[in-house]
């Protein structure tokens, strides 16, 4: 059962776990279970997805609970009037705060037409981040005796597909656990010696406007258990709390 965070009569968000794909993608042809077709099961009706988030990250995923809304909301989040903010651990120490301003080429995804011809050229992008703790393990990953790893808070201004993964790699601090942007010694030490195997992004908070009405909604979810673990182990449990997220136990 996946978790509800949010309904009414036009909107639903659910708590995406890690690992769960939103919808059926050609990249994953083997994927069976997809967050469309359990959330429909689950309330016994069709659903619309209005943003993606990527198979590996957990957190708020919001669905329309019809056709007009979900053409509203997509287009809210075109417009950039959805507000997101995301939690990740990274390699290395970031600065304390940064804005990252790094075009990214557009990805077209499996959705679109195949024979449609799609510009890939380089779109604005922006993510501003905070750092809210850092740590070095005494464990040898790369040359160094040590390694260093930072748990910051990601809030992209853009939304560009796997804007946060490539921008936290165009600044040379990639995100635990992502295989395509990231290190694999680092992901690998994570799994091995920290029992945490996934990537380490999640939607912790989304602010929008209510189509019906336009009042503000805020919608927040908590950490994933794993998620949380890792905090806790790490003694990062605190700086995450007065942070204003909540985490699982």
């Amino acid at each position: 059962m996946l978790q509800i965070l949010y309904r009414d009569d036009q909107l639903i968000a659910i708590q995406k776990p890690a690992g769960l794909l939103v919808h059926r993608t050609v990249l994953d042809r083997n994927e069976t279970r997809f967050a469309i077709q359990l959330l429909r099961d689950q309330i016994g009706r069709r659903v619309y997805p209005v943003h993606r988030l990527d198979k590996g990250t957990s957190g708020v995923l919001l669905f329309a609970l019809d056709k007009d809304t979900g053409r509203e909301m997509s287009w809210q989040f075109e417009r950039q009037q959805v507000a997101k903010r995301y939690l990740a651990v990274v390699r290395g120490h970031t600065d304390d705060a940064g804005h990252i301003d790094h075009p990214l080429s557009r990805r077209p995804d499996d959705l679109e037409w195949i024979g449609e011809r799609v510009e890939t050229a380089p779109q604005p992008a922006q993510t501003d981040y905070r750092t809210l703790a850092r740590i070095e393990l005494p464990i040898v990953v790369e040359r160094y005796p040590t390694s260093r790893y930072s748990l910051v808070e990601l809030a992209p201004l853009t939304g560009r597909r796997h804007q946060l993964r490539r921008h936290l790699k165009h600044i040379a601090h990639p995100i635990i656990g992502d295989s395509t942007h990231g290190k694999g010694r680092h992901n690998r030490m994570f799994a091995e010696h920290l029992a945490c195997p996934r990537m380490l992004l999640a939607c912790v908070e989304m602010r929008l406007a209510r189509p019906a009405d336009g009042r503000p909604l805020l919608l927040q979810s908590p950490l994933a258990e794993d998620f949380s673990a890792l905090l806790y182990r790490l003694g990062w449990h605190e700086a995450a709390l007065a942070a204003g997220i909540t985490l699982s136990h």
